[in-house]
């Protein structure tokens, strides 16, 4: 008998001891806090570099930040959707929405807006906007949203006319006038800047710009003024917006030292939308 309440006890314990390893949400044995770690997808530049600027911040707040990069507009949301990330930052409200629409069983939301990356028009055979030649040759994003974005700014820059009305939904059939007979191609935002060295212009996303070396405050011949409506946002599954680690994330985002971060580094090429 008393081997058996010896043997019941040992069973005990060892219990307690997996207990207090592996189920004390976020505890250590010791009584220590564990980091939680939040995953977050994200273009290389800006939105990596950012994230960088803030890894110790979030750390001090027990949130161990872990950044993926992509090169791509539609990865980032599958891999959130799937629950392969925790958040992702790379895209604006107008793109996530008609996103959204096409992927209706996606449930992504914006959790908060970042800043502002003005898009430009930029060329490396003409310096300004009235060199451009009648039959140039444009380049443009061909997602539905960068791209009439890109029209709209190809019509703010008076290089062609968009039927009244249009907005960023603007597809190249909205053309209203195209006096000097652009020849437009559609890309893959990542792709146009190699596309610099075959066409005479192109409209260019910053993000991409800046990963291609071209400073959009000297390099662009036109660019989209700090009234642009398309702020870049993080973006979490629909449930997640409370969750601390992501209200830590966002306030970090928020935070002055952020602001001086993109005022001194990239110089007016982004804006702070907080």
């Amino acid at each position: 008998m008393k081997f058996k309440k010896s043997l019941i006890a040992a069973f005990a314990m060892a219990a307690s001891i997996m207990f207090t390893a592996c189920g004390s949400g976020g505890q250590q044995s010791g009584g220590t806090a564990t980091e939680s770690t939040l995953k977050i997808g994200a273009t290389p530049v800006p939105h990596a570099e950012m994230l960088a600027e803030i890894t110790p911040d979030l750390k001090e707040k027990g949130v161990k930040l872990e950044v993926i990069e992509f090169n791509d507009y539609v990865q980032p949301n599958i891999a959130l959707n799937d629950k392969e990330l925790d958040a992702n930052f790379f895209q604006h409200e107008p793109y996530l929405r008609d996103f959204v629409k096409e992927h209706k069983e996606m449930k992504i939301k914006n959790a908060a807006g970042v800043h502002v990356e003005p898009m430009g028009i930029y060329s490396k055979k003409y310096t300004k906007l009235d060199e451009v030649p009648d039959g140039a040759k444009v380049s443009i994003p061909n997602d539905p949203t960068n791209g009439g974005r890109a029209l709209l700014l190809l019509s703010k820059a008076n290089l062609l006319k968009l039927k009244d009305g249009v907005n960023e939904t603007a597809t190249v059939q909205d053309i209203a006038e195209n006096t000097k007979n652009l020849v437009i191609s559609e890309v893959e935002a990542a792709q146009l800047p190699r596309t610099l060295d075959d066409v005479d212009i192109s409209v260019i996303n910053t993000n991409f710009a800046m990963n291609a070396d071209l400073n959009p405050v000297k390099d662009a011949l036109f660019m989209e003024d700090k009234t642009s409506p398309y702020v870049n946002i993080v973006v979490v599954r629909e449930g997640d917006e409370n969750r601390p680690e992501i209200k830590a994330l966002i306030e970090t985002l928020h935070s002055d030292k952020i602001k001086k971060f993109i005022d001194e580094k990239y110089k007016g090429a982004i804006v702070p939308a907080f």
